[in-house]
């Protein structure tokens, strides 16, 4: 593996890792997985084959949650692609969970900020990149009522910088990653939001989100900048920074702490495993319409507390417990947040019309999800103790360590 230190033309630390494609190197294949991974990795979208014209592809926030789900994802199942990950390895962000593809011959891994417009033109050219798939940003709603001006930085500004580079580079296909929360709250009598639902976020994060799309947009109509956006359901699923409910929840249990149920819990979300989502984008990528938005979405929806109850009774019959004991004891009610969206779902029919299904029950993703934090959830981010209480502040990143050093 080659490592490097280096600086961009703006003078920002650049710390890149995994060795160029045309090394000679035999492709990296599933079997180099382990068995947990490979069972997410899914099959090439349909139709498509090495002439796809694609061949060198930057994957923003690749280190986070789902955008490491379809690193491993595109690294395995398209070894024609180059994947050039680029993350600033925030609080959330880890190496940890590009380990599996740090040898493989066609990644290289960026530390890097995409509010910087140089270091962006720098990647872009000197990279050749031909598309983009631009998972980073700010997600955590609680974090944005205390430090909204950081969403805006990040989920504004950056898509911003990379759509004005894409566009001056000529960038062949931009999927930009959004969020249900940009339709605001569905109430119970009302139809799931379609794709041209007019938008009304209720919260800045939302709020940043809805504003990236619309310059995205902008840029699709006004210039021509291939762009495609997706909005999911709440997507649960390992590897994922343990501040979201699912994660949150099981980490707390793990730790023989209660459950901190926001309100009165009742509160619901639909959940979509990451792996189905990574195989929606991946379809979406390669088939979808240029112009368009996608949803991608689920129909099992749980409330909060309903969520809590589930995981608990996981615990109680792997522990031999009482399950009705273990809710009593393992649940504790909390502050709501400063606003919290009753319910959000979504209509997917246009997706499915592309040819993707949901594969991941989740009856079996969640007990997935939590063998993996069994495993690995006290040692694959810096210590979890502030994400794990009720209302976390605002959390630093930790000087990052790993396999590039």
């Amino acid at each position: 593996m080659n490592c490097a230190q280096h600086s961009d033309i703006s003078g920002a630390a650049i710390l890149s890792a995994g060795p160029a494609a045309s090394t000679g190197q035999a492709p990296f294949h599933a079997g180099l997985l382990s068995e947990f991974d490979r069972e997410d990795i899914g099959e090439r979208a349909l139709g498509v084959d090495e002439r796809s014209g694609y061949r060198s592809i930057l994957i923003t926030g690749g280190a986070g949650f789902i955008g490491s789900f379809m690193v491993r994802k595109m690294i395995t199942l398209y070894p024609e692609y180059h994947i050039v990950v680029v993350d600033k390895l925030d609080y959330c962000g880890s190496l940890n969970n590009l380990r599996a593809v740090k040898e493989a011959p066609n990644f290289q891994f960026i530390r890097g900020d995409i509010t910087s417009a140089d270091f962006i033109r720098f990647v872009l050219h000197h990279l050749k990149i031909d598309a983009i798939l631009h998972f980073a940003a700010q997600t955590h709603v609680d974090n944005s009522f205390g430090d909204s001006f950081e969403f805006t930085k990040n989920n504004v500004l950056g898509t911003h910088v990379l759509l004005e580079a894409a566009k001056e580079h000529g960038i062949k296909r931009f999927i930009h990653v959004s969020t249900d929360e940009v339709y605001g709250e569905v109430p119970h009598d009302k139809p799931a939001c379609r794709e041209e639902t007019i938008l009304a976020p209720s919260n800045p994060y939302s709020a940043t989100k809805a504003a990236a799309e619309c310059l995205a947009r902008a840029y699709h109509e006004s210039f021509g900048v291939p762009v495609i956006i997706t909005r999911s359901n709440n997507v649960y699923g390992p590897y994922q920074y343990p501040e979201k409910a699912c994660s949150k929840f099981i980490c707390q249990l793990l730790r023989n702490q209660p459950c901190t149920i926001h309100g009165d819990g009742s509160n619901s979300r639909r959940y979509i495993y990451a792996a189905d989502v990574a195989n929606a984008i991946d379809i979406i990528f390669h088939r979808g319409t240029l112009g368009q938005v996608y949803n991608i979405g689920s129909q099992y929806e749980i409330t909060n507390l309903q969520l809590a109850h589930k995981l608990i009774e996981l615990f109680a019959e792997s522990r031999g417990e009482d399950a009705k004991v273990a809710i009593q004891r393992d649940i504790v009610f909390v502050g709501d947040r400063q606003l919290n969206d009753r319910r959000y779902a979504v209509n997917y029919q246009k997706l499915l019309a592309l040819g993707w299904q949901q594969t991941v029950a989740f009856s079996a993703g969640i007990r997935k999800t939590i063998e993996w934090y069994r495993q690995h959830g006290e040692t694959w981010w810096d210590d979890i103790t502030d994400a794990l209480i009720a209302h976390p502040g605002k959390r630093i990143a930790p000087v990052p360590t790993g396999w590039w050093q």
